[in-house]
């Protein structure tokens, strides 16, 4: 009873820790450019009391052993990048990337993060920056006489200046893919940063290479499905009251062992 204790106590911090990742879903329902989070798991060392193909006589073995679980843990939490409905806005510096892809933003660090809200904005300086005023990688300057902003859907940003009739291009916006965005560690601030794990950062203008082209006056929205979340949260709610169950029937049992000596 003892080990049912345990064990069924390792459930209960699991599905404490699925809630927990289910409610940052929930929260950041509205968030742009959010990506779903899943926790996942896996079970435990087993003790083996008979292992499989021991011998039950001199010429006969048992097909099947006897082993004993001892629970679950986390082992991680998967980013799913699912693309995320899109909300036109109307807006000139609203970008959205219609298949893979990261902005780059450059952080007062000095290092390159990644992002999927393309809601940017201008300083004063006439740099696109992020909501926090960090400036998009590479850096693009929108000049303070510039009546009309286009961006192209390969990334060519262009302005139509006071007194002129010819647009001009000003820079071209690229984005950033990576062999393994699971491994992208992420920040807050919708940022995201490399790792071991992501590898390094493929960069290029959108559409080529086999990453997603931009299209303007567009957000991504989180791509959280709420019903699916309630649907995950009441499972690890039943999942929970289960394993509290379990440590209560043990120990209601550890309870009759000691009413014996009564």
């Amino acid at each position: 009873m003892l080990r049912a204790l345990y064990t069924a106590a390792t459930g209960m911090e699991a599905q404490q820790i699925n809630i927990d990742t289910i409610a940052n879903n929930i929260a950041n329902v509205n968030t742009t450019g959010f990506k779903q989070v899943r926790a996942e798991f896996q079970d435990l060392l087993y003790q083996s009391i008979r292992p499989a193909g021991t011998a039950a006589s001199t010429s006969t073995e048992y097909p099947v052993g006897l082993q004993l679980g001892l629970g679950t843990r986390p082992v991680a939490t998967t980013r799913i990048f699912r693309q995320g409905d899109f909300r036109q806005t109307g807006n000139a510096l609203d970008l959205v990337i219609e298949g893979k892809g990261f902005f780059q933003v450059r952080m007062p660090s000095g290092e390159t993060a990644y992002t999927r809200d393309g809601s940017f904005h201008v300083n004063k300086d006439g740099s696109v920056v992020t909501a926090d005023g960090d400036p998009v990688e590479p850096q693009i300057t929108i000049p303070a006489d510039a009546q009309e902003v286009v961006i192209a859907s390969d990334g060519t940003v262009s302005v139509t200046q006071a007194g002129q009739s010819n647009a001009q291009t000003v820079g071209t916006i690229q984005i950033a893919n990576f062999q393994n965005p699971s491994g992208l560690n992420a920040i807050g601030r919708n940022l995201l940063v490399s790792t071991t794990a992501s590898g390094n950062a493929l960069t290029g203008n959108p559409g080529e290479s086999g990453l997603g082209r931009i299209n303007q006056g567009f957000l991504e929205q989180s791509n959280v499905n709420v019903v699916e979340e309630m649907v995950n949260m009441i499972i690890a709610q039943r999942a929970y009251e289960v394993n509290s169950r379990a440590v209560r029937v043990a120990d209601d049992m550890l309870s009759q062992i000691n009413n014996l000596v009564r």
